[in-house]
């Protein structure tokens, strides 16, 4: 009989608080659901429900007792009925119940700086598995290219209507209020120095250059990242990922490639949307606050604003595209098997993603700089 994977889930309901366990708790399957429970804290008087527990032996019973002592309750109180479970629970209990360890009084500076490194130490290590899942991602595509009979058009244009076309809408609607903005805020305080004409400029350089292409990376990070994340972690749930490989199946190549070559396409397309109607927005300004009728707006835009601000724009929506995919599937497929690890991994992907669109965006805005573009 193959072992049954474990699982968890901690139920708050009312006043109290219980983890209900299921599954195989033994030394051969505690990898799946060691890494989740490390950032699980049971409040004391929290309560163990043992009645939909498979086998268990003393590491199981161990990680149980440790996860028990970590929220001050002891002994463990279980609840349901389980052959072993108790008796297993209890012994390790007793064996490892350690002596209380001295008081140690703590220093501000010392946690402060504890607490900065170890954030360090994360985020070097998020960065490098980043950089790996990268060329994961990329030689399978390359490969894909390569074999263009293994590439899911399917699966990839749907993605494109579900991710792009979807989100045209709010992406346009976002940028043309953005766009108002942006003049109103140029035409107050160009009127101060009779310079209000210069609005056009204003609009043109930033909606080309930086607000088109960023609220686009914004927007996509909060509805598609989180989209895509939740998908592919639902699918690590379900155990859905696990049959596919058993199929022969490659979750790189099925999905994950899609998603990234459908994003990669359709955010140029939408960063073009955003900037269209973020200019219109600053004509509608124009027209109605500082009376400059919209022929003669596009006329001064297309002469005094070159046109490689916008292929400067443009340029960086490929690279944001990929980064909000990448995100994505790669905190979807390190979902695990509780509902608690997918809101938080969804919550990551999309800060994540946000994070990365404003860095890189401060990257290429200094890397155009240094060429004097």
């Amino acid at each position: 009989m193959s072992p049954s994977p474990p699982g968890f889930a901690l139920d708050k309901s009312g006043e109290e608080t219980i983890l209900r366990l299921r599954g195989d708790w033994t030394v051969a399957t505690l990898h799946y659901v060691e890494r989740e429970l490390s950032g699980v804290r049971l409040p004391s008087g929290a309560g163990i429900d043992v009645s939909g527990l498979g086998r268990i032996d003393t590491a199981g019973a161990f990680l149980i007792d440790r996860l028990v002592r970590e929220g001050g309750e002891t002994p463990p109180r279980l609840i349901g009925e389980h052959a072993s479970a108790a008796s297993l629970i209890a012994q390790v209990h007793a064996v490892s119940d350690p002596a209380a360890p001295p008081k140690v009084t703590p220093n501000g500076l010392i946690e402060m700086l504890e607490r900065v490194g170890r954030g360090t130490e994360a985020f070097v290590r998020e960065l490098i598995a980043t950089l790996a899942f990268l060329g994961e991602t990329v030689s399978t595509i390359v490969r894909l290219c390569a074999q263009p009979w293994k590439m899911r058009w399917t699966s990839i244009v749907a993605v494109m209507e579900e991710a792009g076309l979807n989100a045209m809408p709010i992406v346009a609607f976002l940028s043309f209020f953005v766009g108002m903005v942006v003049a109103y805020i140029g035409a107050t305080t160009l009127s101060d120095f009779d310079l209000e004409i210069y609005t056009v400029e204003l609009i043109g350089y930033s909606m080309l250059r930086e607000f088109g292409v960023v609220l686009t990376g914004i927007v996509l990070a909060g509805r598609t990242n989180s989209s895509f994340t939740a998908q592919i972690g639902t699918m690590k749930m379900r155990q859905e990922i696990d049959a596919m490989q058993t199929l022969g199946l490659k979750p790189m190549e099925v999905l994950v490639a899609p998603r990234v070559l459908a994003m990669v396409v359709m955010t140029p397309i939408l960063a073009f949307v955003a900037t269209m109607a973020g200019i219109a927005g600053g004509i509608v300004v124009g027209w109605t606050s500082l009376d400059i009728n919209p022929g003669l707006f596009i006329e001064r835009l297309r002469t005094s604003v070159p046109l490689d601000q916008f292929w400067i724009g443009m340029s960086k929506a490929p690279v944001f595209g990929l980064v909000v995919a990448l995100i994505a599937c790669r905190q979807g497929l390190l979902t695990g098997g509780s509902v608690q690890s997918l809101g938080h991994r969804t919550t990551t992907s999309v800060v994540q993603a946000i994070f990365a669109i404003i860095v890189l965006d401060a990257m290429f805005a200094i890397f155009y700089m240094e060429l004097g573009i």
